[in-house]
């Protein structure tokens, strides 16, 4: 059985979309949602170990990766539109049914695309992605004043994140020093070469404050687990110092049936604990 990961461009109402896939179509399908700041990049490892089994889909939004990064005139930077574009794309890849992985951005976007499509989702992985108000600590405190009172002085402040250290630290943030070897380097410069075209800081700065919106939407996102109840797996980095480690146990308020582990890792799991986490997708995945 192959391994190999392709690495595909197709296009989505005339947007360039890049993906990489791997594995039999044949076998049961998972869709990965990168977050910020990186792209279907981060996945790359946990394909390849998979494909033997699955088949696996990991498109860069609009903007993001090596997908194509239109004008803003062009293209509405939002959340909810970058997930009907998502949308788009597995149909017109042909992916009717899935098994969702939600990380991050990853997380609203995919679970915009679970709501408006319930009929397409078999599972739902979600790994440190936002969905209920516990998340927001007081970590988000600037930002939330920010969208609410916005000011150039609280604007230079809140867009620091967006920069060579700021996107680094979304890797190496919160992370014990015995964890940082297994952080590799090319993820987060790649990142950040790819951010720094010229306009797209602007775009990831406006994309980041329709976060808000997201906030709004996770009632409406609560009421499709309670509805369709699909088994859920919840992983964790307890290091996380973007979205609180309070609000992994939330899932299981709506989701009784959710697995859910807390692992001595970070907002990027997949890095710094990747076998822990290989190994309880893989169990999950062939869980009745």
């Amino acid at each position: 059985m192959s391994r190999q990961i392709l690495n595909r461009s197709i296009k989505v109402d005339g947007i360039d979309i890049f993906y990489r896939e791997a594995g039999d179509r044949k076998h049961p399908s998972l869709l990965l949602l990168h977050g910020f700041p990186t792209s279907s990049v981060m996945f790359k490892n946990l394909m390849i170990a998979l494909s033997d089994r699955f088949h696996l889909v990991a498109p860069d939004y609009p903007g993001f990766g090596f997908s194509a990064f239109p004008d803003k005139d062009l293209f509405e930077y939002s959340f909810g539109n970058i997930s009907a574009y998502i949308n788009k794309f597995t149909d017109v890849i042909g992916l009717k049914s899935f098994t969702i992985y939600l990380h991050d951005y990853g997380c609203p976007i995919g679970l915009r695309l679970c709501v408006n499509h319930p009929e397409k989702i078999e599972r739902i992985i979600v790994q440190n992605g936002n969905t209920y108000d516990e998340g927001i600590g007081p970590q988000w405190d600037e930002t939330i004043d920010y969208w609410q009172n916005p000011t150039p002085e609280k604007k230079e402040k809140v867009a620091a994140f967006l920069s060579e250290e700021g996107v680094k630290m979304q890797y190496t943030a919160g992370v014990p020093e015995a964890l940082l070897s297994s952080i590799s380097p090319e993820l987060w410069r790649l990142d950040w070469e790819l951010m720094k075209r010229p306009g797209n800081i602007d775009m990831q700065f406006e994309l980041n404050c329709d976060f808000g919106n997201n906030i709004s939407m996770f009632p409406v996102f609560q009421e499709f687990f309670r509805v369709h109840q699909p088994p859920a797996l919840i992983i964790w980095g307890k290091y996380d110092v973007f979205f609180g480690v309070e609000e992994a146990y939330c899932y299981q308020k709506d989701l009784p049936r959710a697995q859910t582990y807390i692992i001595d890792g970070s907002h990027m799991v997949l890095e710094t604990n990747f076998d822990e986490v290989l190994h309880l997708i893989s169990t999950f995945l062939i869980s009745k």
